[in-house]
C-alpha cells in the first residue's frame, strides 16, 4: 500500500502544487491529505469534475505548472467535454494529472452502479487517447510511475491519469475535519419527511446515504418500497428526475430528497425547476456541509445561502430549518400549499454505523416504483 505522504509528496518535486476534485471513497486517504496539507486557494473541492478541469487548466495558464485533478471514475462522464474540448492536444494542449478512483473494478465486487463504469473506466480513457498506468501498490515501482507520468506529460503537454484500485493507499484520517452545528441528523429529517407526506406521495432520492437511510426507513416501518426512486448513481440529476416526474403526475405531491453537494453539483438544475413551477413539487435539500458518503469532505453547502439561490430561480415555497419543529411546520405547508417548494434542513454531519444498502435490484426498484406511478 502506498502512504498518501509519499505520493504528495512526489508530486510537489515535480511541480504539482494545486489539486482540485471531487472525492471519492477509494481516494478519501489521498483527497483527506491534501486538504490537510495544501494551501488553500492551491486545493479546491470543485462542484463537479468538469469544473475541475477548468480549474486546473486555468491554474496551468496562470502559472506554467502542471495541476493535479482528482475523481471517482464515475465523474470520467462529467470530464470528457473539457478533457475533450478544452485540454486535448488538438486543442488548448493543456497538461495536468488525473487521478481517477476504480470503482466497480472487473472481479471486484461494488454496488450495481458503479458495475458498468468500473467496465468501462479503462476504455474510456483509451477512447478519449488519455495515456494511463493503474497505480502501483508498492512505492518504488510507484516512484518509476510518477517519473514516466510526468515524462509522458513533458512529451505531449496534455493529461495523464492515474487510476487507482481499492485499498491502494493506506489510511489517513482528515485532521481538519470540522463538526457542523445540527440539531438533527439526515436520518431523523427524513424520518419526518415521510411521515408527513401524503399517501399518494412519490419520493426521488439522492445518491449516498439519503438513498440508503430512505430504504431502511422504509424497512422499519414496514411500508414496501415502491413509493421510492432510489437514485444510487447519476449524482446531482434526482432533481431533474423528480421534476419530469412532478410535470407528469400533477394529481400526486412529488418529494426530492436532495444533498447539499448533490444539488451544488448540477446548481442551474434549480433554475430549470423554478422556471417550470410544478406546484406539486417538494424539493427538499439536507445540508450537512459535505461529501458524505466518500469521506466527509466539506462542501460549500453551508457558506452560501441555497434558499436566496432558490427564490431567485423562482420556486415560489422557501424556507430554511435548523430544527424538527422547524421542520415540521415546513413540511405542514408544503403538505397544504399549492406551490412550488424548497425547504433547506440543515443536518449533523455521519451516518450509524451500522447503515445498510439497498437489497432490491435498481431493475426492481425502478418496476415496483413505475407500477406506483400508474
Amino acid at each position: 500500500m502506498i502512504d498518501v505522504s509519499f505520493f504528495y509528496n512526489a508530486l510537489l518535486d515535480h511541480g504539482t502544487d494545486f489539486f482540485a476534485g471531487v472525492p471519492d471513497s477509494l481516494l478519501k486517504s489521498f483527497c483527506a491529505y491534501v486538504t490537510d496539507n495544501a494551501e488553500k486557494n492551491k486545493s479546491i473541492i470543485a462542484a463537479n469534475e468538469g469544473n475541475a478541469v477548468g480549474l486546473a487548466a486555468g491554474y496551468h495558464f496562470a502559472t506554467g505548472k502542471i495541476p493535479l485533478v482528482y475523481m471517482q471514475n464515475s465523474g470520467l462522464g462529467n470530464t470528457v467535454n473539457p478533457l475533450l474540448s478544452l485540454a486535448d492536444p488538438d486543442v488548448y494542449s493543456v497538461p495536468m494529472v488525473l487521478v481517477v478512483g476504480w470503482r466497480g473494478e472487473p472481479g471486484i465486487h461494488d454496488e450495481p452502479q458503479h458495475v458498468k463504469q468500473g467496465k468501462t473506466t479503462t476504455a474510456l480513457l483509451d477512447a478519449m487517447q488519455i495515456p494511463y498506468v493503474i497505480m502501483a501498490e508498492d512505492e518504488e515501482k510507484l516512484a518509476k510511475q510518477i517519473d514516466y507520468c510526468y515524462s509522458t506529460i513533458g512529451k505531449n503537454c496534455a493529461p495523464f491519469a492515474f487510476v487507482v484500485k481499492k485499498d491502494t493507499f493506506k489510511s489517513y484520517t482528515l485532521k481538519t475535519n470540522e463538526s457542523v452545528a445540527a440539531d438533527m441528523t439526515r436520518e431523523e429529517a427524513i424520518s419526518k419527511i415521510v411521515a408527513s407526506a401524503p399517501e399518494t406521495a412519490a419520493f426521488v432520492s439522492t445518491t449516498g446515504m439519503a438513498s440508503r437511510e430512505l430504504f431502511e426507513l422504509r424497512e422499519q416501518r414496514k411500508e414496501g418500497h415502491k413509493k421510492d426512486f432510489l437514485t444510487v448513481g447519476s449524482m446531482g440529476h434526482a432533481s431533474q428526475i423528480a421534476l419530469s416526474i412532478a410535470l407528469q403526475k400533477k394529481d400526486r405531491k412529488i418529494y426530492c430528497l436532495d444533498g447539499d453537494g448533490a444539488a451544488i453539483m448540477h446548481l442551474g438544475g434549480l433554475a430549470i425547476i423554478g422556471s417550470q413551477k410544478p406546484v406539486n413539487y417538494v424539493h427538499i435539500v439536507l445540508n450537512n456541509g459535505a461529501h458524505d458518503s466518500v469521506g466527509g469532505q466539506p462542501t460549500v453547502g453551508r457558506q452560501i445561502d441555497l434558499c436566496a439561490i432558490a427564490r431567485a430561480a423562482g420556486y415560489q415555497n422557501v424556507a430554511c430549518v435548523t430544527t424538527a419543529q422547524e421542520l415540521d411546520a415546513a413540511l405542514k405547508q408544503a403538505a397544504d400549499a399549492n406551490a412550488l417548494t424548497f425547504i433547506e434542513v440543515k443536518v449533523k454531519k455521519g451516518a450509524r454505523k451500522d447503515l445498510g444498502r439497498p437489497t432490491t435490484t435498481p431493475i426492481q426498484n425502478k418496476n415496483a416504483f413505475m407500477e406506483f406511478l400508474k
